[in-house]
């Protein structure tokens, strides 16, 4: 009898985190993974504008007309020089910042402030520019609002 308890307890504690990743795995592979997969299976596809008729199956002859298009291999080369040169700022920038804000150095609360003060001011200046009009015709039309005036 203790045995069994004990054995159960060691499926449970086993389980457990597999259970609590469920949920989310569940979510990604609805999101991600079954959308490119079937983006994948359609790659292979002849999908016309009539949404009423099935796919066509024409193997890699989409692959070998993208490959004879100059604007995608112009694409191409814009994504690769954004991955090269971009990217790598986008992710060694903050990195550095970070690092810097997390050490003990005279006049960090000064830099800190600087900083969250600059964030601020592009936050309300953004604000600034929305156009609530458009906002207000969404709002109306999701409930029966009143006018809104913003401005």
């Amino acid at each position: 009898m203790q045995k069994t308890i004990s054995a159960n307890r060691v499926l449970i504690q086993r389980l457990t985190p597999y259970l609590f990743l469920l949920p989310a795995l569940l979510i990604l592979g609805l999101t991600v993974f079954l959308p490119a997969v079937q983006a994948f299976y359609l790659s292979f596809t002849r999908y016309e504008y009539d949404l009423t008729q099935p796919p066509q199956w024409i193997g890699v002859a989409n692959f070998k007309r993208l490959w004879g298009d100059r604007v995608f291999w112009k694409t191409l080369q814009n994504t690769v020089l954004y991955l090269i040169g971009v990217v790598p700022i986008l992710v060694t920038f903050p990195l550095a910042i970070a690092i810097l804000v997390n050490q003990k150095l005279r006049g960090m609360n000064w830099f800190r402030a600087a900083f969250w003060e600059l964030l601020l001011f592009f936050y309300v200046y953004t604000w600034q520019k929305i156009d609530f009009k458009t906002m207000t015709v969404l709002l109306k039309s999701l409930s029966s609002m009143a006018e809104i005036r913003y401005r």
